[in-house]
């Protein structure tokens, strides 16, 4: 890989949010670590986008693990010689009313959504040059400003992450290191098809100002949009891809 390129960890990058952000940024000249617990996930999306001209790599670790966060940002650094760039995308989401919630979902949904991004911002930060810094974007959700019946876990956890955003953008702000967020409503990806409904989904459009859905593409352009130079001056932000549905009164 040649170390003349920026290059980028994007967790959870084997479909979906972050496969979409990954082949954005490699066709934008980055290279590109694919991270996934999956193997099979990881190689496939790595595929797509060295067909396509890009240049990209599989890191296939456990990334709810300080360990497992540890080894994929090695990797990248290993393979590329410098870390410009890191998006904390993964998760593992399980929707469930209050009285139903399990301490292992819980134990869970915190490891890889919530400890994962304080663990791969401390060392995505210590990995990234001194003088020429970096961007950190992490990916949290519209279920951190609004919610519904069976997500308390969910949208406390997303909302924990906008606070980290902000926190962590003022800490490493003085080492040129920018810290950002995108919260995206309901995007149809493969792992919230048995979530959706045609009649919610229906729903969702009608309350929303744009009249229709996200897509993966919407999203990773905004992440896109935040790990790039054209947003060399904004941190500490929480950047809406929503449509304005969290803005409209329905």
């Amino acid at each position: 890989m040649s170390s003349d390129s920026k290059s980028v960890l994007i967790t959870g990058a084997g479909h979906g949010i972050g496969k979409a952000t990954a082949q954005l940024m490699a066709a934008r000249g980055w290279t590109v670590g694919v991270n996934d617990l999956k193997p099979e996930f990881a190689e496939e999306a790595v595929a797509a986008i060295t067909a396509a001209g890009g240049r990209a790599f599989p890191v296939v670790q456990n990334v709810s693990t300080y360990d497992g966060i540890e080894a994929a940002i090695n990797a990248v650094v290993s393979e590329t010689g410098r870390l410009d760039g890191l998006v904390n995308n993964a998760a593992w989401v399980r929707y469930q009313p209050i009285p139903d919630i399990m301490p292992e979902t819980v134990e869970r949904m915190l490891a890889v959504g919530f400890t994962g991004v304080i663990w791969a911002t401390q060392l995505a930060a210590a990995a990234m040059d001194e003088t020429r810094g970096g961007a950190i974007v992490n990916v949290a959700s519209a279920a951190g400003f609004r919610s519904a019946p069976r997500s308390m876990v969910y949208s406390g956890i997303k909302a924990g992450v906008m606070g980290m955003t902000r926190a962590s953008a003022v800490e490493l702000g003085p080492r040129n290191i920018r810290v950002n967020a995108v919260a995206p409503s309901a995007v149809p990806t493969e792992g919230t098809a048995k979530h959706r409904s045609a009649e919610r989904d229906a729903k969702r459009i009608a309350d929303t100002p744009l009249g229709r859905l996200g897509t993966v593409e919407d999203i990773a352009r905004a992440i896109g949009y935040l790990l790039g130079e054209e947003s060399d001056f904004i941190t500490g932000q929480v950047l809406s891809a929503d449509g304005g549905i969290g803005i409209a009164i329905t």
